[in-house]
């Protein structure tokens, strides 16, 4: 047995017998310091990690440390910490997951996990969890089997069990542990989520005992854990036993009866009745409930192993895992120099304060933490921008995710002005004006006066080719495309496009920016609509086909939202902007011809607007639906706008196309485009392009995205789709030649697992 010592300054500190395990070369992730007050912390610290995982291979030396603590008569209890910085420990390793083969893996390794957090309940000494930053899945599992826990007030930290995003279930005894602690109802709201919450709501919630500043967290956890040691008594009270809410509705069978149908209607209407997750959730808690904790643990086992082989899951866990592998990445190109090295950003500017402009700003302040100079050209729109972005905080504020000071601190990063002063002093300039070609050049023009030789100009136009762009300027390696998308605060994607003449490290700063500005970035070539805007536009142009041959409005939408999609291609194009999308519709049939085409109801549109119908969407309360004002902007009302008929000349008829036809076509729109994007470079890799319509275009993320979709359908049947599609709607659902070469061959686009 070695001696070890912590190397961090600790005035409790001293040299202490216990068990670094080290067998060989390798070094254990769990280490124990020692301290004067007969309370040692035990540091979990994966090697050559960011972050703390859980993995089988973990037992054998968490084991052994419990062991060696156990034993040694100078420690009468344990604080659980992590070594790393802003985590605890964020859940399951998400590559062991996505190996998992069959059900029996999947059940041995909640057994497995379910076992881990036994260890640490059953433990002879009590354990303390000491909580900094993401307490996630099975490091929420581990600290729920403490004797107590104690978090810090970090913004970084947040609890939560999010399995169910991953289209799990929590697999090391969360559905039961929770519930015997705050309660059968507030576990439900938690569980069927996944949702996370900070520090201060886990303390009224009764999941955390203590909340504390991270520099005296490993002290209170340490008196709170020698208490425990002292009195014998356990470290934390069940919300449960002192709810009276909960004594009504939990302790007896027709309240149960009651709070599980509620729980179940939620989960079912949340989810379309698409993700099996939440209800085998469900289940698991209430077996744990009226059969007891073993026979709960039975069947979270049971429902962890049926899940983890499921194609929702498949498919979550793998959008998972890119994404943490696209927040490693740079944007360098295979081939490139890899070592291009972001340039350093300390100050942005944006030049337009509309929707776009002020959501990019307030990324960037808010997320960024950077200052950001915010131009238009007259002081209305500027006043408007900013009261739009104020408005958002406040939002923020009231929901609980900002405090009154730190969204003061965020205002305090935006300066509004209507000409060009600090733009000298910007590292990046983000365009985010009118859809429209000369506007954006003489924009850039006039910026590249102000700005610096090694400043970058970014557009956020979503149609427009960036060469053609930069055609105006006079460094058109430092002009970008940054496409964001609406509304900027909640879609997750950014949409770096570069061209043949960008700069390796102007990408990497854009990239780098984007993933400040809390973003998942993918990088694309240019080209029309690059890669989300093109494969958009045919998915949005078939549904005013549908429309126009006397599909209603509402029953598109809801036809494609029960597919999975968060809203339907009619109100998404609301959302965008009609005008938008006549304008990018535009750019695609110049671009690519006959097969772009717009809808005819696209072009009646936008002809109304020039009789004064001025039919824009929400933005101006007319479009597709029906508006009205709700502090100071537009909300959507009930129903559909019977206008837009009249002056289609429709006569809309229920059921003149069933849904199944409404999703074929305007799915398989979709998916032929993108395939046609992957086989001409627009889009690197089927990775970016699952994550670029999952993330960006809310393609349903539990079908995996549109190339997933390909294989689960089989290329042959989708080629016959299309090829039938063809001969009765025209040549726009050509099938992509890649799509030919597949069906014929029987490949797919993803390795069966």
């Amino acid at each position: 047995m070695s001696r070890t010592i912590s190397t961090r300054a600790h005035a409790n500190a001293e040299e202490f017998p216990a068990g670094s395990l080290a067998t060989g070369e390798e070094v254990s992730p769990f280490r124990l310091e020692g301290r004067s007050d007969r309370v040692a912390v035990l540091w979990f610290d994966q090697p050559a990690r960011s972050v703390n995982t859980l993995t089988p291979s973990l037992a054998a030396p968490f084991g052994g440390v419990l062991e060696a603590a156990e034993r040694d008569s100078g420690i009468d209890a344990l604080v659980l910490a992590s070594a790393k910085t802003d985590s605890f420990v964020v859940g399951a390793d998400v590559a062991l997951l996505a190996e998992i083969g069959s059900e029996e893996e999947g059940r041995e390794l909640s057994r497995q996990a379910q076992r881990l957090a036994d260890r640490l309940e059953s433990f002879s000494k009590p354990i303390v969890a000491a909580i900094h930053g993401d307490c996630l899945g099975g490091g929420l599992e581990l600290a729920l089997a403490c004797a107590a826990r104690v978090a810090s007030d970090a913004d970084a930290t947040r609890l939560g069990l999010p399995e169910v995003q991953l289209g799990l279930v929590p697999g090391a005894g969360g559905t039961q542990r929770l519930p015997r602690l705050i309660g059968v109802e507030e576990s439900l709201a938690l569980i069927l989520t996944g949702r996370r919450i900070g520090a201060a709501r886990a303390r009224e919630l009764g999941l955390v005992d203590d909340v504390v500043h991270p520099a005296i967290l490993i002290e209170v956890a340490a008196e709170r854990a020698a208490s425990i040691a002292g009195d014998g008594r356990s470290g934390s009270r069940s919300r449960a036993q002192r709810d009276l809410k909960s004594l009504l509705l939990e302790h007896n069978p027709l309240g149960r009866r009651v709070l599980f149908s509620q729980a179940e209607k939620r989960a079912r209407k949340r989810t379309g009745g698409h993700m099996p997750a939440p209800l085998e959730a469900l289940e698991a808690i209430r077996v744990g409930i009226e059969q007891g904790r073993r026979a709960g643990l039975r069947a979270e086992a049971e429902a962890f192993g049926r899940l983890a082989v499921s194609p929702q899951s498949e498919a979550l866990v793998d959008l998972f895992r890119w994404r943490q592998e696209l927040a490693k990445e740079t944007g360098a190109e295979d081939g490139e120099d890899a070592t291009a090295e972001a340039l350093p950003v300390a100050k942005v500017a944006v030049v337009g304060a509309g929707l776009m402009g002020s959501g990019i700003a307030r990324v960037t302040a808010q997320r960024a933490g950077l200052p950001v100079r915010v131009k238009d050209i007259d002081h209305e729109p500027l006043l408007a921008g900013l009261r739009s972005l104020a408005h958002g905080l406040e939002r923020d504020v009231a929901e609980g995710r900002l405090s009154d000071r730190e969204r003061e601190r965020i205002l305090s990063r935006v300066l509004p002005t209507t000409g060009t002063s600090g733009f000298g002093r910007a590292d990046l300039v983000i365009e985010a004006v009118v859809e429209d070609l000369e506007v954006k050049r003489a924009v850039l023009r006039a910026v590249e006066e102000r700005i610096g030789e090694r400043a970058i100009f970014a557009s956020n136009t979503s149609s427009l080719p960036i060469a053609g762009l930069a055609e105006a300027s006079r460094r058109p390696d430092r002009v970008l495309g940054m496409h964001y998308f609406s509304p900027v605060e909640r879609v997750p994607l950014l949409e770096v496009v570069r061209t043949d003449a960008s700069a390796p490290e102007a990408v990497a700063t854009c990239v780098e920016l984007g993933k400040r500005q809390g973003k998942t970035v993918i990088v694309v070539r240019d080209g029309p609509g690059f890669y989300t805007t093109r494969i958009l536009a045919p998915y949005i142009n078939e549904a005013c086909w549908l429309l126009g041959e006397g599909a209603p409005i509402e029953e598109i939408d809801d036809a494609l939202t029960d597919f999975g999609f968060p809203v339907g291609p009619l109100q998404l194009l609301d959302e965008v902007g009609i005008d938008v999308g006549h304008e990018i519709a535009g750019v695609l049939h110049r671009a690519f011809g006959e097969r772009a085409a717009p809808a005819p109801a696209q072009a009646a549109l936008a002809e109304a607007r020039r009789r004064d119908d001025d039919r824009r969407g929400r933005k101006n309360g007319c479009g597709f639906y029906r508006y009205r004002r709700r502090n100071g902007d537009w909300a959507r009302s009930d129903g559909a706008d019977d206008e837009v008929y009249r002056l289609l000349g429709v006569e809309p008829e229920e059921g003149a196309v069933p849904p199944p036809r409404i999703v074929d076509r305007c799915v398989l729109a979709m998916v032929n485009e993108a395939v046609r994007c992957l086989d001409e470079g627009i889009v690197r890799s089927v990775r970016d392009a699952e994550v670029g319509a999952v993330f960006g275009l809310g393609f349903p993320p539990f079908l995996g995205g549109p190339l997933r979709f390909v294989d689960r359908r089989g290329a042959d049947d989708v080629v016959a789709d299309l090829e039938s599609l063809t001969a009765s709607c025209g040549v726009r659902f050509e099938p992509a030649a890649r799509l030919v070469t597949m069906a014929a061959e029987e490949r797919s686009f993803h390795p069966s697992r």
